[in-house]
């Protein structure tokens, strides 16, 4: 095991939740995308980005369980850079295919891509307010299925999902936005802006 490397990873992991927690206790995390987040966000991307092209991506039997997870929560909030992204899903897929990373992992990193796109997502793992006030998953493609495809990926049935999220929710003090729509329109102009969406 590459302990220098667990240890980059576990500290880049530690500075975003740090850096999240600050910007929820000042209730700042909740109003768009903050520059002090992304800008965690994407030096930890270019970080882990030199750890792709030097090693490969980092799984459990190189960096040890927490930097697995540490690589792919980076990978996850790296969301201002599409072609990161999409090169990490490529990545974690063959890692997953090799059993060197859970699927779950995958999966969820294929739904939050397509979400971004502007595409249904497969596994019901990126949700949002909906109109009503209620945390529910953003569009899925074949909702009848989605539990299986869930069970195969080894993730929880997507009603247990869906209370454990609103109750994240409530406990970090997110609240709706008071107009929906518009937050739609802002999330898509971002989409746009930094190259998900023509």
């Amino acid at each position: 095991m590459n302990e220098k490397l667990r240890r980059r990873l576990v500290k880049m992991a530690e500075e975003d939740r740090h850096v999240r927690q600050s910007l929820a206790d000042r209730g700042l995390l909740f109003e768009g995308y903050h520059p002090d987040m992304r800008r965690v966000h994407e030096r930890n991307a270019r970080s882990l980005e030199e750890i792709l092209d030097d090693h490969g991506w980092p799984t459990a039997e190189t960096v040890g369980d927490d930097g697995a997870e540490a690589a792919w929560l980076i990978a996850q909030h790296a969301i201002g850079l599409p072609d990161f992204q999409r090169r990490c899903l490529q990545e974690l897929d063959e890692a997953a295919a090799d059993s060197k990373t859970p699927k779950w992992q995958s999966a969820m990193l294929l739904d939050r891509i397509r979400v971004f796109e502007g595409r249904p997502q497969i596994y019901g793992t990126q949700m949002d307010w909906d109109d009503s006030g209620e945390i529910n998953p953003n569009p899925i493609e074949d909702p009848t299925d989605v539990d299986a495809r869930r069970a195969s990926v080894g993730l929880p049935p997507l009603t247990e999902a869906i209370e454990r999220q609103r109750r994240e929710a409530a406990a970090a003090g997110e609240r709706p936005p008071t107009d929906p729509a518009a937050r739609r329109r802002e999330a898509d102009a971002w989409a746009r802006s930094v190259g998900w969406r023509k």
